[in-house]
């Protein structure tokens, strides 16, 4: 049989010249380019986009849950969970009823001004030309901002981890939803005045990461740290996390949501250049990511010896920060380059906070804050349309403004309702004291 083989080939071959003649001599039909879509068709394509991007999104509130449920101790494992189901929940109600509005002043689908329209909502995508001539639906629209919007809160919660109460917590989302972060994100996407000046944040790597930073940052100081956590003699305690299966979860969690995050922030496609766009966004995202892991990878080797898994899962969500403020623009060698170095500063600013006694549980101002005024900042290597001078003031705006109210509220809840449990509730675990159900009960605690 295989002595056939070879005369088999050849007579197949011979067989197929004359149909593989013909074809070369038929002349060669240039494809049609194809035409516009009609504005019906493209308002379709982009209401999806939008639709699938928020619900991408919307999955990153599980990764947050996940990765915080995994990086504190068991006995607080709960009130983790719980706080993330809550804060999204909040998010949902103020965006609606306040946040949207004021974001996009006028453009609403509630009634103008602040307060939302609540006895007689406006039906969400009334039929007729306006709503064609929009691009997309008002209700998509309002569903792809608002888990925006829930994802600045997320970031807080992981900061504050292990001692803060849940009332006071609860208080801060909502203002921080309702009021914080819809006025300085109008600042941009509202069209306000940093827009106006040519700063550019194509995702948010500001607007919603460096801004949820700002508010931990602020709740982390007038917090203090965990218990235990600093020694007298200045060194550092370990905390390990509980459950590093459910952290890695989590981050391939928040990696697969960020799709939606960076790719939907197209804001379109209804095009063949918008879809090639989005295409390449999602390129860029995930090669940053990737960049960044393997920058922390390194980085781990190179100061402790063994490499960290946390680090690690952090410098993939810091590479992620890092390309949000412009995924378009950037070939793959610079996308590589910004979430590199967006995971090396993950990896290098946590002692640094260590050593200032700032203690965040998570590693969140490390990934959201820093990475993302890495990635704002650097948004003017790739995209000439904007300057480092308009992307610092941006971000300074921003900062100020969030970090200071934040403070303010922070330090009024504090000297009011108490922000932090006490002692005797911090070591027997927040799921204890604060919940009263535990999430591994078959478990026994050590004090």
């Amino acid at each position: 049989m295989k002595q056939r083989l070879p005369g088999l080939v050849a007579a197949l071959l011979l067989c197929a010249l004359p149909a593989v003649a013909q074809d070369a001599a038929a002349p060669v039909e240039t494809p049609a380019v194809a035409e516009a879509v009609s504005a019906e068709v493209a308002y379709i394509f982009n209401t999806l986009l939008f639709l699938i991007g928020g619900f991408l999104v919307m999955w990153m509130a599980a990764g947050f849950a996940m990765l915080e449920a995994g990086l504190v101790r068991s006995k607080n494992a709960t009130t983790q969970l719980f706080k993330n189901i809550v804060l999204f929940a909040i998010a949902g109600i103020m965006y609606w009823l306040v946040g949207y509005n004021l974001m996009y002043p006028g453009d609403g689908w509630t009634v103008p001004g602040v307060i939302g329209q609540i006895f007689s909502p406006k039906t969400l995508d009334p039929a007729g030309a306006g709503e064609v001539s929009a691009g997309y639906s008002a209700g998509s629209d309002f569903f792809f901002q608002l888990m925006f919007c829930a994802t600045t809160a997320s970031i807080v919660s992981g900061t504050l981890a292990e001692r803060v109460k849940l009332w006071p917590f609860m208080i801060f989302t909502v203002v921080l939803t309702g009021l914080i972060y819809p006025i300085e994100a109008s600042w941009q996407w509202g069209g306000g005045f940093l827009s106006e000046m040519g700063f550019s944040d194509f995702a948010g790597s500001t607007l919603v990461h460096a801004t949820g930073g700002f508010a931990a940052l602020a709740g982390a100081i007038v917090l203090g740290a965990r218990y235990g956590k600093y020694r007298a003699d200045g060194r550092m305690q370990p905390m390990p996390g509980s459950n590093l299966a459910l952290a890695t979860l989590g981050t391939f969690i928040l990696w697969l949501g960020w799709f939606g995050f960076n790719g939907a922030s197209q804001l379109a496609i209804g095009s063949v250049n918008d879809a090639a766009d989005v295409s390449r966004i999602f390129v860029n995202t995930n090669m940053a990511a990737s960049a960044g892991a393997v920058a922390a990878v390194i980085a781990t080797q190179l100061l402790y010896g063994k490499i960290d898994l946390t680090m690690v899962l952090n410098g993939a969500l810091a590479g992620l920060v890092s390309i949000t403020a412009e995924p378009l623009m950037p070939s793959i060698l610079a996308a590589v380059l910004i979430g590199a170095v967006g995971g090396g500063l993950a990896v290098f600013v946590v002692p640094m906070l260590d050593r200032l006694k700032i203690d965040d549980v998570v590693g969140a101002i490390p990934v959201h804050l820093v990475a993302g005024v890495w990635g704002t900042m650097i948004v003017p290597a790739t995209n000439p349309d904007t300057s480092f001078v308009t992307q610092a003031t941006g971000i300074l705006a921003i900062g100020a403004f969030t970090f200071v109210l934040s403070m303010i509220l922070w330090t009024v809840l504090k000297m009011t309702v108490g922000i932090r449990v006490d002692r005797e509730a911090e070591i027997n675990g927040l799921d204890i004291s604060e919940m009263g159900m535990e999430a591994y009960p078959d478990f026994v605690q050590a004090k």
